[in-house]
């Protein structure tokens, strides 16, 4: 039995992580802003608490709960994150700054926490949720996309720092999943995006949300992204990277293997 901490574990790829390893027998704390949504967390068995990324003294008593109660962390499961969509000419910088904040820094924040107590251990498990965007990048996106490429750079110098330690750090790429994630994302654009420049391109991109992206009838259910993150957690010998859900391997498989030029086509083809 591991003692697990699962940010984000108020909806999507987070609660059912953190219910996935409450099935596999860990103990599992669960931490989000709104706890009220992690009630079938509680019901399972789970520990859950407050916590807003953007706030460094709930980052550390996090980290002080979990290592207070149970002596110990085994597993930080990083997946707390946002987007962020428009035309790059258009996003403010502040927010852009924000989305950095709560998608690279917070996760970086916890595992300096973390290190400390994993290092003495000698063992420890660090899960980066990224997504296909930390290697792919599509347009009216790049804020979000550059913040995950980030996190994916930090994690593979992370992985290489900790192997003498024990400590394992995997990132896993999600494609499609159904979640809330992208809820916001067409009025985002259109908000944005939708009355310049990038109005056509925008409103294109809007309308393909609104019928593709986490609700569409072909996206994944973000078990598929849990079950994942369990077989990394439990495996003495887990990959560096798992990429989960629908159209991840095919879209990764894409931007190796084809010239930049034609990945730009494939990736503008549809909201010309």
């Amino acid at each position: 039995m591991k003692v697990c901490l699962v940010t984000g574990a108020s909806s999507g790829i987070g609660l059912a992580a953190a219910l996935e390893l409450r099935r596999a027998g860990h103990t599992v704390y669960g931490a989000a802003r709104r706890v009220p949504k992690m009630e079938r967390l509680r019901a399972a068995g789970g520990h859950v608490m407050e916590m807003d990324a953007r706030k460094d003294g709930d980052l550390e008593r996090a980290i002080r709960t979990v290592v207070d109660e149970q002596g110990r962390i085994d597993v930080l499961v990083n997946n707390a994150g946002i987007g962020l969509h428009g035309a790059i000419e258009d996003v403010p910088l502040d927010q852009a700054r924000d989305q950095f904040e709560v998608n690279v820094f917070a996760p970086a924040r916890l595992i300096q926490l973390c290190l400390p107590y994993m290092r003495e251990q000698r063992s420890g498990t660090i899960v980066n949720v990224s997504s296909i965007g930390g290697e792919i990048a599509l347009p009216l996106g790049a804020w979000y996309y550059s913040s995950k490429h980030a996190l994916e750079a930090y994690s593979d110098s992370l992985r290489q720092e900790l192997g003498p330690f024990g400590i394992r750090v995997v990132i896993v790429q999600p494609g499609i999943i159904k979640t809330e994630f992208e809820n916001g994302t067409a009025q985002e654009l259109r908000d944005i995006s939708g009355h310049g420049a990038y109005a056509r391109m925008a409103e294109a991109m809007a309308k393909r949300a609104e019928t593709e992206l986490g609700g569409g009838s072909k996206a994944s259910d973000p078990v598929v992204v849990a079950r994942a993150i369990r077989q990394a957690v439990d495996s003495p010998r887990p990959k560096a990277r798992y990429a989960v859900g629908y159209l991840a391997r095919l879209l990764l498989f894409l931007d190796r293997y084809l010239p930049d030029r034609a990945f730009d086509r494939l990736a503008t083809s549809a909201i010309k």
